[in-house]
């Protein structure tokens, strides 16, 4: 059954919302809906073979081309190592401070030219989970990257287990795993651009210390030269460090089968976009494409604000709990994303599983927030119960039942 409830315009101007109790799948998520065309005011703004931008205040995916092609990663599959990591340590299962030895055979197999982007690593060195880290996220190391798989599974083989599992968690439909460092292996390891968004979208939102900690550092000092003993220190290839306000993430690629891919990160106004660009056949090529495909993002699109952060949106049914309802909350500031100068009216839904089981905790997702708008992309975002609702009691159930049986549920 749906409901309808017109928000005042004072509170979101042009906003109607009709909350309706049916599956979350009557609305395809943002996601889902990435290969719908941008308007045509916001085409061509990257001449990348792959690309995909999404909007995280609004979920609204504002560009993709080839988004879903299975491709190898090369060493973006390095976000999914770091990602494991971080996971690890914010559950408390891995300290930064802990140390990892580098065994002769890791350093043997990842140092020299051929072995390609190294932190500089030696046989035998007690490095802590932290160095590792920034050896990864800045330096692209790829001997960090395998010590430290080591470090935490006991094997590189290991570590890929938790890195499929980690994948399947996230919804990562069409990536798989086959090392930590993303080097050639036979097409084992792929992933498309869209899930590489997705992974950065998870860091970011899921683990926001750690990524302000080891993210958008432009260098980082690690081993020393054997002739000079000098330190070394190397610069962070991230193509919108210093060119594009606000940028702090992700991960650069390139091997000869990958060509030179990249996933972006930027925040502007408390606006946050996240891109991934591939195929590019130069070093200076993804360069330029990466700012221009940013910078198109923040400049061809706006935010218009409908909620902030708390806000009661609405509420959902709840069945066989303490309470018949629980008011449904905006977890974070809600925007939808339209085409700048455009004012457009906007239609909006509650959508739900309804009604909703108890127990339900305060917090837990329940319901999205799908915003729609002529010639843009549809908009999900999540909304969560403003409290706790407890089971309902034996005569609780009992009454709930008689009321469905009398038709007053």
């Amino acid at each position: 059954m749906k409901l309808r409830l017109l928000v005042s315009a004072a509170s979101v101007p042009l906003l109607a919302i009709a909350a309706s109790a049916q599956a979350p799948t009557a609305q395809a998520p943002a996601q889902a809906q990435g290969q719908a065309p941008a308007p045509a005011a916001a085409q061509g703004p990257t001449s990348a073979p792959v690309a995909y931008m999404v909007d995280l205040s609004s979920g609204a995916v504002l560009f993709a081309r080839d988004a879903e092609r299975r491709m190898p990663p090369a060493s973006m599959a390095k976000m999914m190592t770091t990602h494991v990591a971080f996971d690890l340590i914010d559950k408390g299962e891995l300290q930064l401070n802990r140390m990892c030895t580098v065994r002769p055979e890791t350093w043997q197999r990842w140092h020299g030219p051929a072995a390609g982007s190294t932190m500089f690593l030696s046989a035998g060195e007690q490095v802590s989970v932290e160095n590792l880290l920034h050896g990864i996220v800045t330096l692209s190391g790829n001997d960090a990257s395998v010590v430290l798989a080591e470090c935490i599974s006991g094997t590189e083989a290991g570590f890929v287990d938790l890195m499929n599992r980690q994948a399947q968690a996230l919804g990562l439909r069409n990536s798989h795993w086959g090392n930590p460092v993303g080097w050639p292996d036979g097409g084992v390891t792929y992933t498309t651009a869209q899930d590489l968004a997705t992974l950065a979208v998870s860091t970011i939102r899921d683990h926001p210390q750690l990524y302000r900690r080891f993210y958008g550092q432009t260098e980082f000092t690690w081993g020393r030269t054997m002739g000079s003993g000098q330190a070394i220190t190397q610069g962070n290839r991230n193509p919108l460090l210093g060119r594009v306000a606000g940028a702090d993430g992700l991960k650069t690629g390139h091997t000869e089968e990958a060509g030179y891919g990249f996933t972006g990160s930027a925040e502007q106004n408390g606006r946050r976009l996240v891109m991934v660009i591939a195929g590019l056949d130069s070093f200076n090529g993804r360069s330029a494409e990466a700012v221009r495909f940013m910078d198109w993002g923040f400049r061809a699109w706006q935010a218009r604000p409908l909620f902030q952060q708390g806000a009661r949106v609405g509420e959902a049914r709840v069945q066989l709990g303490s309470e018949d309802s629980v008011g449904l909350v905006a977890p974070r500031n809600l925007a939808a994303t339209i085409p700048a100068g455009l004012g457009r009216n906007l239609r909006a839904s509650i959508v739900y599983n309804g009604p909703v089981r108890a127990p339900i905790a305060q917090g837990q997702h329940i319901a999205d927030l799908v915003v729609q708008a002529d010639g843009v992309p549809t908009m999900t975002m999540p909304l969560v119960a403003e409290a706790a609702v407890e089971e309902a009691g034996f005569f609780g159930r009992m009454w709930a039942g008689l009321k469905h049986i009398l038709g007053m549920g």
